[in-house]
């Protein structure tokens, strides 16, 4: 499997079905994001001088904006950076909705995500801001839950990532608890006495920079690790192709709950998923911003 950087503008909607959202191969667009008026806006001094007092909370503790970049940019050295720093974006940052507008770039789309049947509820839909320092990781190789398509859009910094192909879960240890994460605690230096299989792996690595827009399909293996201070925005993308795997995790994931919480959420989000092929095919033109 090839990641493939494309430009944006010589790419059509048609041709990233067929060959990336169909197959399940991961790609990168270049300046897809230039609808966007975060592009080549956001920045740390940008977040500064704009929403230097925004609070988040990272591992159980607050840390305001301008805490969070001096600190990414090591212009704070006395406590280690945090990681992943996250605000939402959607009903936790209204203000800046029209700046990551339209949210589907032209190209995620159809997005039941967008559909008011799926705003009611939280399916892990949400829109994030993420934000970096150098040698920050994400905490363990994972698949994103309820089998959603991710989004990742940089706007500021150099990300790297790595992927792996469909069909590779064995090689990863999946926990027994949580088969969405690795039990390998270090991709990057694998105890291969612990982890025999993982030498049949094959890890692809690529580096996503400003302007770029990576798409990771559903049941791909990923991580990623900010080479320098990083600010990205990242969605779910939901539709009828990845609709029966959402709905067998909504039913797995509530049934842990109770059964009748099960039986709820499942029938509405079948019901909310018929709804939205209904739309599709009727034509229906969604708004397409943060939830």
């Amino acid at each position: 499997m090839e990641v493939k950087k494309v430009e944006a503008s010589e790419f059509s909607h048609e041709r990233f079905i067929n060959e990336h959202w169909k197959p399940g191969i991961p790609l990168v667009l270049k300046n897809a994001t230039r609808v966007w008026g975060a592009y080549n806006t956001f920045s740390p001094d940008w977040f500064r001088k704009n929403y230097g007092s925004r609070k988040t909370v990272v591992n159980g503790k607050e840390y305001t904006m301008t805490e969070i970049m001096d600190l990414v940019e090591g212009k704070d050295t006395s406590r280690p950076v945090p990681y992943p720093c996250k605000y939402e974006m959607g009903g936790g940052w209204p203000e800046l909705t029209n700046m990551i507008t339209p949210l589907n770039i032209g190209f995620a789309k159809p997005n039941w995500m967008e559909s008011s049947w799926f705003r009611r509820g939280y399916w892990g839909g949400i829109t994030e801001l993420f934000i970096g320092g150098p040698g920050g990781k994400f905490p363990y190789v994972h698949l994103d839950y309820y089998h959603m398509s991710a989004w990742i859009n940089q706007l500021y910094g150099h990300k790297e990532f790595t992927v792996w192909p469909r069909g590779q879960e064995k090689y990863l240890y999946p926990d027994p608890n949580d088969k969405w994460k690795s039990t390998i605690p270090d991709i990057e230096n694998v105890d291969l006495e612990k982890f025999p299989l993982y030498k049949h792996a094959t890890p692809i690595k690529f580096v996503v920079g400003p302007g770029e827009t990576l798409f990771i399909p559903f049941g791909i293996w990923h991580t990623a690790k900010s080479l320098e201070p990083t600010i990205s925005v990242a969605f779910d993308l939901l539709n009828d192709h990845n609709f029966p795997l959402f709905l067998k995790d909504v039913w797995e994931f509530k049934k842990r709950q109770s059964l009748v919480k099960a039986v709820a959420a499942t029938g509405y989000a079948a019901f909310s998923g018929a709804m939205c092929r209904l739309g599709d095919m009727v034509g229906v033109q969604r708004v397409s911003t943060p939830s």
